[in-house]
């Protein structure tokens, strides 16, 4: 609905007091950065919930693998031919086990994990010197995370015990070796920095006293989309007393916690924008009855009830638009710069913001959707341009005889 010459003009001059006027202009400035802070707020709280969704799928597939196999057993002998299937980037099989890691300084838990010195090279968060030094089958890669609570460092050695014990003349003792350290890993999750280590497949195998067998198939995919076509063809090799889960369905319940509080967050921050809303009903009604005087003078020189009506939406939607603009520009430049901002107010004030030992990452990630931020303008647009209705809709059916009557 175009507005013409006059409407515009009109508008623009009920809206160049509201920027000296007592009340009225302190609801109008209220009702633009509400909106202002509204927008900016949703763009920035859900660019971080999609960073986290991502940088979180992200180094979690890169730690585990895409699909993995199990048995019922809780260990079998992997004597499957897979390499049929060409979208299958590589297979891991893996054995795991809770252990105890000391060293000269320190003792600590760990899930000690097993990794296949062939498939080393497509873990991009081990360094390529500790994959050349992997070699050795005494090795072990710890986290970071973790070596920092041993106090050892690449060249090292520790000591590794188990639940698995021995008899020996003095009694049953838990079975233990010592390994090299090999080099340390930073994943980027704290979790796994500080959980979990890698030893060759073998010495897992040797530490639990099972041989040839292992505990889960960790298959990667050179492509995520052929997720299902790959599971599809796994189950017709995998049939008695195996089943084949993915990465959704092991971290399902991660993710719907994830999907609900992203979904939550959205309609609890819109709550600022609708408030908003309400502050350009009230400051629109009040503009309304400061120029009932104007209004009559408008009708009686020929302005129609839709003229006047389209005045006001005009006014009402000049507040709601240059809010959704400047809280938009606001909300994706802060977002841009989020991790710097953080940093700077560390350092100023002390403070810490965003701990990587509670949040499991080491920096605040975001992800700006085009798509998400379309849908927060639009909305932000058509919850202030629906709120500047019922005013502007009072003010075109105001009558003039009533009007000069109270003049």
């Amino acid at each position: 609905m175009p507005f013409n010459y006059f409407e515009r003009f009109v508008a623009y001059r009920y809206l160049v007091p509201l920027r000296k006027g007592g009340l009225l202009s302190l609801i109008s400035w209220l009702s633009f950065i509400g909106i202002c802070i509204g927008v900016a707020t949703l763009i920035i709280v859900m660019s971080v919930m999609n960073g986290f969704h991502l940088e979180l799928k992200n180094r979690i597939i890169g730690f585990n693998g895409h699909i993995f196999v199990q048995n019922y057993d809780n260990y079998f002998v992997h004597d499957k031919d897979l390499s049929n299937i060409q979208d299958i980037k590589f297979e891991d099989p893996v054995l795991t086990l809770q252990a105890l890691i000391s060293s000269d300084q320190n003792t600590n838990g760990a899930i000690v994990k097993s990794i296949n010195s062939k498939n080393i090279e497509n873990y991009p968060f081990i360094e390529n010197s500790t994959k050349k030094n992997f070699l050795d089958n005494k090795s072990i890669i710890l986290g970071s995370g973790l070596a920092r609570t041993l106090g050892v460092s690449s060249g090292d050695k520790i000591k590794l015990l188990t639940a698995n014990l021995i008899s020996t003349p003095i009694g049953n003792i838990p079975k233990t070796d010592t390994f090299n350290v090999a080099g340390i890993f930073l994943s980027g999750m704290s979790e796994y920095d500080k959980n979990f280590a890698f030893i060759d497949l073998k010495n897992i195998q040797e530490l639990l006293s099972i041989e040839n067998k292992i505990s889960t198939i960790e298959i990667h995919l050179h492509d995520l989309a052929e997720l299902d076509k790959v599971k599809n063809q796994l189950n017709q090799i995998y049939t008695d007393n195996f089943y084949i889960r993915d990465w959704i369905e092991v971290n399902s319940s991660f993710w719907e916690v994830l999907a609900t509080e992203r979904e939550l967050m959205f309609w609890v921050l819109s709550l600022i924008v609708i408030i908003a809303a309400f502050n350009v009903i009230t400051s629109l009604f009040i503009l309304v009855q400061n120029k009932s005087k104007e209004i009559a003078v408008l009708k009686t020189i020929g302005s129609s009830d839709l003229s006047i009506l389209r005045i006001f939406l005009l006014v009402g939607s000049i507040i709601g638009v240059s809010g959704t603009i400047i809280g938009t520009i606001i909300g994706v430049l802060f977002t841009i710069n989020i991790d710097a901002i953080r940093n700077l107010l560390n350092q100023t004030f002390n403070l810490n913001l965003f701990p990587a030992e509670f949040y499991y990452l080491d920096k605040m990630p975001t992800s700006i959707d085009i798509e998400q931020i379309v849908i927060i303008v639009l909305f932000a647009l058509g919850v202030s341009i629906i709120s500047t209705i019922y005013p502007a809709y009072k003010a075109s059916k105001m009558e003039i005889r009533g009007i000069l009557n109270n003049a």
